[in-house]
């Protein structure tokens, strides 16, 4: 059964396992599948989920129309979430400016078909952005004239969730968390909290990593970033597989099993950990299948972690991971 969690001043109440939509037709770089995303959109919805993350690059806007399309349809209340940014280029600081950003609002509506957008955010933009208040004001006017209800960010940096965190109308924050990325938890954690910041946790399977399904042997398609992003050749290396290097992932990964012999799936075991932190308001794990889906939902069916587990998770990750990433972002 789901649970639902409050998403910082913006008070939705939102499901804890809720979905995000980079790859909802699809898999990476394979073309986009209206009916498959109409699909798992619609399965998700009626398993809980209320709460939908998309962004205007996802397939070119297809994936914003889809979460529209299927959202219109249904008579539940469910929050949409996208963002905007990423079209600039070259991505830099200068291209951020109050009317390009308006320009982005107002075709996400278009896209998506809804009066208002229950949540825009600005999609891990530099991050000289943060530091240029007139950004910030723009999207408030957007709220006064009813385009948007709240702003939030996207982040790639802890130091940028902080710094987007000063400015009174931002209510929430994207932010890679999971098992291979526990930065987050010390000091952003604690200053979100005493901000009333709904905290959104992105990349919880550290791209797959998690789930416990990959080897030595897995092979991506040319067009999937898995293959072409490992170093950060095309965006952050942060996005893909958490920016931990590949074979020392699947290391880790390994210990990870060991502690829960009787699943060939840690998934789960991954979403429950990221919801052990009551700062998280919600987690969006992408599904490009249905199997995904239920993978992903079937986190909330299992018994709670022990504290032993979590503790030798925990223990997993200082040793393995921790020297090389903590750090970094």
């Amino acid at each position: 059964m789901m649970n639902y969690r409050t998403l910082g001043k913006t008070n939705f109440k939102v499901s804890e396992i809720s979905l995000g939509t980079w790859q909802v037709g699809g898999k990476w770089g394979s073309g986009f599948d209206n009916k498959l995303a109409d699909h798992l959109i619609n399965s998700a919805i009626d398993h809980g989920v209320n709460f939908i993350d998309t962004a205007d690059v996802y397939e070119s806007g297809l994936s914003e129309t889809a979460v529209g399309r299927v959202v219109r349809s249904r008579s539940e209340q469910v929050y949409v979430a996208t963002k905007c940014g990423r079209q600039i280029n070259p991505h830099i600081s200068d291209g951020y400016q109050p009317e390009v950003l308006r320009e982005f609002v107002e075709a996400s509506l278009k896209r998506t078909g809804l009066e208002t957008l229950d949540l825009i955010q600005l999609h891990c933009p530099p991050s000289e952005v943060y530091y240029r208040p007139e950004i910030f004001g723009v999207f408030e006017r957007m709220k006064e004239e009813g385009k948007i209800r709240h702003l939030g960010v996207s982040v790639e940096k802890v130091e940028e969730g902080l710094k987007a965190i000063e400015y009174e109308n931002v209510a929430t924050v994207q932010i890679i968390f999971n098992l291979f990325r526990q930065r987050p938890a010390d000091l952003f954690f604690e200053q979100a909290l005493r901000k009333n910041i709904g905290v959104i946790a992105r990349v919880p399977l550290a791209s797959g990593l998690l789930t416990g399904k990959f080897s030595v042997q897995s092979t991506f398609a040319a067009d999937d970033h898995r293959h072409f992003n490992r170093n950060g050749e095309a965006f952050d290396k942060g996005e893909t597989f958490s920016g931990i290097d590949y074979n020392l992932g699947l290391r880790a990964v390994e210990e990870l099993k060991s502690l829960f012999p009787e699943l060939t799936n840690l998934a789960p075991i991954a979403l429950q950990w990221i919801l052990t932190h009551p700062a998280v308001s919600c987690i969006i794990p992408g599904a490009s299948s249905p199997e995904h889906l239920t993978s992903n939902l079937s986190a909330m069916d299992l018994p709670p972690l022990t504290q032993e587990q979590i503790a030798s998770a925990n223990a997993i990750y200082r040793e393995y991971i921790q020297p090389e990433v903590h750090h970094l972002w």
